[in-house]
């Protein structure tokens, strides 16, 4: 809340604390702001206090005034070059949008992993807390890496532009693991598995082209091809994979060219493929010849034997992608894809022209993790302690009102909440936690009662108080 000790006066402090949802996306563009009288009333200030903090916000161009209707967010707020995010800024605050939904985009959840709207855990977050991660076999990687010789060796030269031939190899090894036959000079490295995939859009798509993906889905995913000017047709995802009638039809009407799946532990759900269903997929992309792109990022988490479309089509019409930012290392952006022959080298042209080569240094780092065996004991330590706060974290959703649309499985739960979760997640960030609104993991953004919680980050039992309270107020 604000407060009369500050050296600040109470109109900055309310200005720099919604300029600063806003630039963060927060407070998302076409939201409106409360009403001046009931925005005095939340805040304990003069309604000359937010009048005068609403006019600075005119002044900066965030907002705009719309006779009778009141003041929104503006649909392109201008940056401040050089002006670093205000920590109090993002502190907790009663903000609350009057008019109609305005649903939280994915660069707002994305934004949101580097400007928490507080220090709480964050249920709505996509990775796990840092300190899951942390470790002391990694500094020691780096360490062997940036000795004298081995810095010379890695610094004055660029890297190979599939990268790494080391731990290309290692690559290629841990994927004999799951079964995906994947040689080394099928194997591409990434700056991420984001990239990855990137990658593959822009290779083998053109603007306007149709592609198939999961839904609910990953909200980036729909976002970034929606930026590439790709048509989207949202395949229902089930318990045992993607709808076969729907994604038949798409192929009778469409001819789609793309289909993009999380096969194992799905983002958001946790469905895994199951065998049957796998085979009618690759029927389906035989018979109509489109690709399969597998995204594979949470496979650190799942069992092995796990069915994977990459293992049983061995790479002929599918594209492997996977990545280490949700188990090891998230700052070192390091992620691959494995294609087919015929594939890998127009997507090694479209990787250099974007990035000429990926970081030798970490992706030497990660080859001596992956060849002692330190990603896998990290991986199981990890998966042990996950197992404990999923079963913590669905005590504590069921004891509150909850229900689970699928059976909790991997980092994620998909949760039914009973109310609109696009209000609720505003209602939530005025108390200093971040969720992930049901309606951001489908193409089409419709009002949805579902969140995807983090077992990792949803396990503090203060959350679930806060939640059930703002929840009965909707």
């Amino acid at each position: 809340m604000l407060t009369r000790t500050s050296t600040q006066s109470l109109t900055g402090q309310l200005a720099d604390r919604l300029a600063e949802r806003i630039r963060t996306r927060l407070l998302p563009p076409g939201a409106r702001l409360p009403s001046v009288r009931e925005c005095a009333r939340q805040q304990g200030v003069s309604p000359y206090t937010v009048v005068a903090a609403y006019d600075q916000l005119l002044a900066q161009g965030l907002v705009e005034a719309r006779r009778q209707r009141g003041f929104y967010v503006r649909d392109s707020a201008p940056a401040q070059e050089g002006r670093p995010p205000n920590p109090a800024a993002a502190a907790p605050m009663v903000m609350q949008i009057m008019a109609s939904r305005i649903p939280a985009d994915a660069s707002s959840l994305i934004r949101s992993m580097f400007h928490r709207p507080s220090d709480k855990p964050q249920p709505g977050m996509g990775v796990f807390p840092p300190d899951w991660m942390a470790s002391t076999f990694m500094p020691t990687a780096v360490r062997r890496m940036t000795s004298t010789a081995a810095l010379q060796e890695l610094s004055l030269q660029y890297g190979e532009p599939a990268g790494d031939m080391s731990l290309r190899r290692s690559l290629s090894q841990k994927l004999v693991g799951i079964n995906v036959p994947a040689s080394p000079e099928q194997i591409v490295t990434t700056i991420g598995a984001t990239h990855a995939l990137d990658i593959v859009s822009r290779t083998l798509l053109r603007a306007g082209d149709p592609v198939m993906v999961e839904e609910p889905g990953w909200a980036l995913e729909f976002a970034r091809l929606e930026a590439l000017g790709m048509r989207i047709l949202p395949v229902p995802r089930r318990a045992d994979g993607p709808d076969l009638e729907v994604m038949a039809q798409y192929c009778k009407l469409h001819s789609p060219k793309l289909f993009v799946s999380v096969s194992v532990l799905h983002n958001p759900t946790g469905y895994s493929l199951t065998p049957g269903s796998a085979h009618r997929v690759l029927k389906l992309a035989n018979e109509h010849d489109f690709h399969i792109v597998e995204d594979d990022t949470y496979s650190h988490l799942a069992p092995e034997h796990a069915t994977r479309l990459s293992a049983l089509d061995g790479l002929q019409r599918t594209i492997y992608v996977s990545g280490f930012a949700k188990i090891l290392a998230p700052n070192w952006r390091i992620g691959f894809l494995a294609a087919p022959p015929a594939l890998k080298e127009r997507l090694l042209e479209t990787k250099l022209l974007a990035t000429l080569t990926s970081p030798t240094l970490f992706e030497r780092a990660l080859s001596w993790c992956i060849d002692q065996g330190q990603l896998r004991r990290h991986s199981e330590r990890v998966r042990i302690r996950l197992d404990g706060a999923r079963g913590r974290a669905v005590k504590l959703a069921m004891s509150h009102g909850c229900t689970f649309a699928s059976e909790p499985a991997g980092l994620f739960g998909w949760v039914d909440t009973g109310v609109d979760t696009d209000a609720l997640t505003q209602r939530m960030l005025d108390q200093g936690y971040l969720l992930a609104p049901g309606s951001l993991f489908h193409a089409r953004r419709p009002p949805s009662t579902m969140m995807r919680i983090n077992f990792a980050t949803s396990q503090d039992a203060a959350f679930w108080k806060v939640f059930s309270k703002v929840r009965s107020e909707l």
